[in-house]
């Protein structure tokens, strides 16, 4: 899936448009940073409702490629910029993160560690 797909999807702002044409295969939600750098592996798509620069810096860590702030909240100025400098592309959805999670499940994207 591409990244301009979730925009569609998720009927998302784009606040820093990196690279939409990206294709990335999984995603993850969480608003613990902590968890997500312990837990999780390959993952291109990071949803959460944190507003704080350690998103940005997770996110880069991790490299991830794209970044959806979920619930509607409105995004600290700094923590875009920190994005655009690290050209992690930044998203805002209205849904809420079991919503934006399903939606994006339900239409093909994966997270890291399916059980078969």
């Amino acid at each position: 899936m591409q990244v301009k797909e979730i925009v569609e999807i998720l009927k998302a702002e784009v606040l820093y448009e990196g690279n939409l044409e990206e294709e990335v295969k999984t995603a993850c939600g969480s608003d613990m940073m902590s968890d997500v750098l312990a837990f999780v592996k390959d993952q291109s798509v990071l949803l959460t409702g944190l507003m704080n620069p350690q998103v940005v810096r997770t996110a880069e860590m991790m490299d991830m490629h794209c970044i959806i702030f979920v619930r509607g909240k409105q995004i600290d100025e700094g923590v875009v910029e920190l994005a655009r400098q690290k050209e992690i592309t930044v998203l805002a959805t209205p849904y809420r993160m079991f919503t934006a999670c399903g939606l994006l499940f339900s239409n093909g994207l994966r997270g890291g560690c399916d059980i078969s």
